[in-house]
């Protein structure tokens, strides 16, 4: 697919992935509709870009907006749907964990409302994340929810040909996500990393990188692309 000139909606679009994501499409000319809960957060965006406030778990509000923004080509959700629970599972808040479930929620209203208006050559790219296929300590919610996003993505391209979908699995990227800042920040991503083959946070962009494949080889769906730094060796 050559995006210059296709339309591509970019839910979670005015931050970290998301927005990396947003200005790789607009900087190659597509038209993209930036799409999350406060998207004055985005900052100065490129031209060919305008932004819509949406919720990704509210049906309702999910259905108005594909349809409001029909037709498009590409279809991107970076979006996380709320917080994540972190910390060993038999000591962990049931709520937390359920709430960790938010992003499969959301990307399931995506699929389900967005593909309805969706070109018949367009691609859907989700994103997922290392620890659905490489555990470690503390990290069994995002692991549960990645793994069930990985398997709901294999399982929708086999309904949709010739539309494609695949998910992108980013390790520790250096995000908004991540709260601590200065030498807290940077001690807890060098710990994060430090046993990686890549021994480094990676960064949004590098993971847009990864988006944009997926977009642009017509000849992969229903697969899972990593840029993990080598996680899923170590």
């Amino acid at each position: 697919m050559d995006v210059a000139g296709k339309k591509a909606v970019v839910l979670g679009g005015t931050s970290g992935i998301g927005l990396a994501t947003t200005r790789r499409l607009a900087e190659l000319g597509a038209e993209v509709v930036a799409v999350s809960r406060n998207p004055d957060k985005a900052g100065e965006l490129p031209a060919g870009v305008t932004t819509r406030a949406c919720n990704v778990l509210d049906r309702e509000a999910m259905a108005a907006l594909f349809a409001a923004c029909a037709p498009y080509d590409i279809l991107v959700s970076a979006a996380t749907g709320g917080d994540r629970a972190f910390g060993p599972f038999t000591a962990m808040d049931m709520d937390g964990f359920q709430g960790s479930f938010d992003k499969l929620w959301g990307y399931a209203n995506t699929i389900r409302f967005g593909t309805e208006h969706l070109a018949a050559d367009g691609a859907i790219v989700l994103v997922s994340g290392a620890p659905a296929r490489q555990m470690r300590p503390g990290m069994v919610a995002i692991g549960s929810v990645g793994a069930a996003v990985e398997s709901l993505v294999r399982s929708v391209a086999m309904e949709i040909p010739p539309r494609r979908i695949n998910v992108v699995s980013p390790g520790i990227i250096d995000t908004p996500m991540i709260a601590a800042q200065g030498e807290a920040r940077a001690k807890m991503l060098a710990g994060a990393t430090k046993n990686n083959l890549i021994p480094r946070a990676g960064t949004p962009d590098e993971v847009a990188q990864a988006i944009l494949f997926c977009i642009q080889n017509d000849f992969v769906t229903g697969t899972t692309v990593d840029v993990d730094g080598g996680w899923l060796l170590t």
